[in-house]
């Protein structure tokens, strides 16, 4: 694969574009321990609307990230989990967190040199 490659392939511009939404990555990170309902995602992430959190879980199951699992019950109970596919991301997810953690201070020193 060749650097230009990256600009037109659409698979690769499908992963990026996959973890460029803001909070996919959270979500699916949050969900790697095993299946949680909606409220405890949302106290886990903390900071996330739960329009957004609906949003975001709608998204990464259309996407084959997650799956949505209705159990019967009055009321219903639903959870989410990942599914093998939105395993595989976690990796990915992991690294680019180690590089934030690792490199955070300098982009955050180079957008204030920049602001001022």
């Amino acid at each position: 694969m060749t650097s230009d490659a990256y600009l037109a392939d659409c698979r690769a511009r499908l992963a990026f574009d996959l973890l460029s939404h803001t909070w996919n990555a959270v979500v699916l990170w949050s969900l790697r321990r095993g299946p949680s309902r909606h409220g405890e995602l949302r106290e886990r992430i903390g900071g996330i609307s739960s329009k957004v959190l609906t949003e975001t879980l709608r998204r990464l199951e259309f996407n084959g990230l997650v799956e949505r699992r209705v159990e019967d019950g009055a009321p219903a109970r639903i959870s989410y989990e990942l599914t093998d596919l939105g395993r595989s991301l976690l990796g990915p997810i992991d690294a680019f967190g180690a590089w934030a953690f690792e490199h955070g201070d300098e982009v955050m020193a180079a957008q204030e040199r920049h602001e001022g």
